[in-house]
Order: C-alpha cells, then structure tokens, then sequence
C-alpha cells in the first residue's frame, strides 16, 4: 500500500475528482443561490464598478445566474465541460473586471475556482455523472492502477 501511495500513477483518480466536481458545484451553487436574495443583490448594484457596467443589474443577476446554473450542473454532472466554460468566463469577469485584476490576493477565490473550472473542461465530468449517462464513458479517460 505504500508503494502505491508514492507511485506516480492515479490513486481514487474517478472518485476523487467526481468528489472534487460535486463539491465546487455546491459551493458555486451556494453563490448562485444569492440570485434569489433581493437585498444581497441590491448591495452588489451600489459597486462602483458594477454601476458603470452596461446594464449593470442585468449582468449582476446574469453572474449570479450563471454561478447557480453552472453548480447545479457540476453537482449532476451534466454538461459539465459547457458549464466549465461559463463558470470560467464567470469567474475571470469577477477576477479581472469587477476585482480590477487582483487574482493574488483579494480576489483569488474567482481565480481559483476559474482554474478548477479549467481543469473540469480538460477532464469531463469522470464518475457519477448524467455525462457518463447519457453521451457514454470515454474510452480515452485515464484509469487507476489496479
């Protein structure tokens, strides 16, 4: 067992992004869920920076619509590597429009989960997902060592 844990090869590889997936997906779904929550949304349109955007509550409840959309998705696995797309779009506006580039420190939340998002776009949903389900699994998906 140790051989393996130092081995260069996957260990839990499936499993593990899948739970790395479903987690992301609550806690983007959790951010999204604020799209419901007038007061909270009213604070975000008395941003300097939101208010000089076109249509600033329509692209404010977009953001947050995309965050609770893309979730969800990420929770179910479906469409994963579109809703990895929107997530990363999303998450970089965030980082480098309304955050003003600090990707380092103040808004590295943003830019981390737009890395994630990133790495889901490359790897597909993996295990238990509607994915898998319903377009098959891959036949060029990586798999653990036995």
């Amino acid at each position: 067992m140790l051989a393996r844990f130092f081995s260069p090869e996957p260990l839990w590889y499936q499993q593990g992004l899948a739970g790395l997936r479903i987690i992301v997906g609550l806690l983007m779904a959790y951010h999204g869920w604020e799209v419901f929550d007038r007061p909270t949304m009213e604070v975000y349109l008395t941003w300097d920076v939101i208010k000089a955007l076109p249509a600033p509550e329509w692209m404010v409840y977009l953001g947050k619509g995309i965050e609770l959309v893309t979730g969800i998705c990420f929770i179910m696995g479906l469409f994963t590597r579109l809703a990895a797309l929107l997530m990363i779009l999303d998450m970089l506006f965030i980082c480098f429009v309304v955050g003003e580039g600090r990707f380092y420190y103040q808004d590295q939340h943003p830019f981390l989960f737009a890395l994630i998002a990133l790495f889901f776009f490359f790897t597909g949903p993996v295990k238990w997902s509607l994915d898998r389900l319903y377009f098959g699994k891959s036949d060029n998906a990586p798999t653990p060592m036995p």
